[in-house]
């Protein structure tokens, strides 16, 4: 009886999930160290942003939109309720259903945040030349579309803001 020699593991570095792995936990870095005075997480910024295109979402359509589940939303707008950033407020066609909005504060805070966040993008990109650049982010597009349903919670995005109405 012969034994076959135990297979090697994969390297990591030649597995593409790995490096997706480490280029978001190098994004959140990046974003939290360029917005760091705001005090806002990545999700939180992209509920609020989402929020300020789009008034008056549900909470699960907010969900559905940046791609968490309900109830990892429902803590974060917890949290920025708590801090008078965004305020639900009830459905006038089904009171069961909470509508999201930006406070005041909430917009200034965005307003805020953006020069940080786009810094913290731009970084990001940067050890690629501007060239293709553009290229990288058609083909990350294509990644996540093409595995979205593989997701614990895909994303649907929401169709585009007409000015001066709001499209759900």
């Amino acid at each position: 009886m012969t034994v076959d020699p135990p297979r090697l593991s994969p390297d990591l570095e030649d597995l593409p999930g790995f490096h997706i792995r480490r280029l978001q936990q190098i994004a959140v870095a990046v974003f939290l160290e360029e917005t760091q005075e705001h005090g806002l997480t990545p999700v939180q910024y992209a509920a609020m942003a989402t929020v300020q295109r789009q008034p008056e979402l549900d909470q699960r359509t907010l969900a559905r939109t940046i791609g968490f589940d309900t109830s990892t939303i429902g803590s974060v707008i917890d949290r920025l309720e708590a801090r008078g950033l965004m305020r639900r407020n009830a459905s006038p066609t089904d009171r069961r259903v909470r509508l999201l909005t930006l406070t005041p504060e909430g917009d200034t805070l965005l307003s805020e945040v953006q020069p940080g966040m786009l810094r913290a993008q731009a970084r990001m990109l940067e050890p690629l030349p501007p060239e293709q650049r553009e290229t990288f982010m058609q083909m990350l597009k294509v990644l996540v579309d093409g595995n979205n349903e593989y997701s614990r919670a895909p994303s649907v995005p929401l169709e585009p803001a007409v000015e001066g109405r709001r499209v759900v």
